[in-house]
């Protein structure tokens, strides 16, 4: 299974401790992360191994959108920053749509990524 994460600068450290707090759920065999650059950067630095996109405002949302909707990715989490704007909003909605028409599960905070990771022997 492999599963996206996405963090907004006002985020990255949110994602980088629920990473962290979750490794021992994220660190199965049958688990792959991947990640926008400088969330992926953030999430390496604490000694988890994750495979980086583009950084998002670069194309990094789009190439996980085209992931979500080629099959290969099972799961997005994505930590938004409702409190900021982003100049990247357009791809931010494409992934929430893509995620959407594909049936992918999709959280966009810790509380719900929590329930995912719970869930993750059901999602399959």
């Amino acid at each position: 299974m492999e599963i996206a994460i996405i963090a907004h600068d006002g985020k990255k450290a949110d994602m980088v401790q629920f990473i962290n707090k979750n490794k021992h759920l994220l660190e199965k065999e049958n688990i792959k992360l991947i990640a926008t650059g400088t969330t992926g950067s953030k999430v390496e630095a604490v000694g988890i191994k994750v495979k980086k996109m583009l950084s998002g405002p670069l194309g990094g949302d789009a190439q996980i959108a085209a992931r979500v909707a080629e099959g290969k990715t099972q799961m997005v989490l994505f930590f938004k920053d409702p409190n900021s704007s982003h100049p990247h909003e357009p791809d931010i909605n494409m992934l929430i749509r893509i995620c959407d028409v594909h049936n992918i599960p999709l959280a966009t905070n810790k509380a719900t990524a929590q329930l995912l990771l719970f869930g993750l022997d059901e999602i399959k």
